[in-house]
């Protein structure tokens, strides 16, 4: 048997990501690998270290047993000391060691992959020792790689990929947070609509359309006379919507109409990852 053809996507998805990374980090000399990244608190060698450390996870290693410093100012709750306890371990790597166990772990999931046959809703042990369906993981991992990709492709000046594999299945993990982001969190009126205009290397127009019971809904057909609307390119969507920027760093980026109220409480709740 080979890999089931619902997770295939998944799996290019992590290659390319995976495969863009290792070239983008390859030739760096000792001073990049501690450039900062818009990934809150994390320099290049951190980001390489957490998809090290969480592929590792994947193909079953022990997590290190180690103890964070009590000055990470940008850890602040347990999912994000789980996370960094990877990243620590490796602050001290030199760069061959850092490409070098890059490569290595590369080369173990490719393999794992290959022989991966196990059915898609297949319960596995995931992060924080929770049992996930194995296809929800793969795309949470196919998910991760793009978006640190582009924490790299910022830090080191290199932009590119955004309309690559990896992008197409973040931007349909993004909108299917967003019924959520604009219903509950943001607490929009009901029997209401909300349009966002993403253009760019990848397009989409969404309507997020709020019942009677304050329930929200993604439809792909436009709405007439919406309570808000958000036009926005897509590189601004993803880097908002993953926690990159805020949204005054980026307001030039982002033309909204209706209400200033509203469209002020969705994008202060606009960030969906931990």
């Amino acid at each position: 048997m080979s890999l089931h053809p619902t997770l295939q996507p998944y799996a290019d998805a992590w290659t390319h990501s995976i495969d863009a990374i290792s070239e983008l980090v390859s030739p760096l000399v000792e001073g990049e690998w501690n450039r900062r990244t818009p990934c809150p608190g994390w320099s290049v060698r951190d980001v390489v270290s957490h998809v090290i450390g969480l592929e590792c996870e994947m193909l079953g290693d022990p997590r290190p047993i180690h103890t964070l410093p009590r000055d990470l100012y940008h850890v602040t709750n347990e999912q994000q000391r789980y996370m960094e306890m990877q990243v620590d371990v490796r602050r001290h790597h030199t760069a061959p060691e850092m490409t070098s166990e890059l490569e290595y772990t590369v080369i173990r999931r490719n393999r794992q992959l290959r022989n991966e046959s196990r059915e898609p809703g297949t319960m596995i042990r995931g992060l924080y020792g929770r049992e996930t369906a194995l296809e929800d993981l793969m795309r949470n991992r196919a998910f991760d790689v793009w978006v640190h990709e582009q924490d790299l492709r910022t830090a080191l000046g290199r932009p590119g990929n955004l309309d690559s594999p990896g992008a197409h299945i973040t931007r349909d993990m993004l909108l299917s947070a967003l019924p959520k982001v604009v219903a509950k969190d943001a607490g929009a009126p009901r029997s209401s609509a909300i349009v966002f205009d993403v253009h760019g290397p990848i397009e989409f127009l969404r309507t997020i359309r709020v019942d009677i019971n304050g329930r929200g809904t993604l439809e792909s057909s436009p709405a007439l006379g919406p309570a808000a609307s958000f036009a926005l390119d897509w590189e601004t969507y993803y880097r908002l919507a993953c926690g990159r920027v805020t949204p005054e760093a980026v307001a030039d980026r982002v033309k909204t109409e209706g209400d200033p109220g509203l469209t002020a409480a969705i994008l202060r709740h606009f960030a969906v990852t931990p």
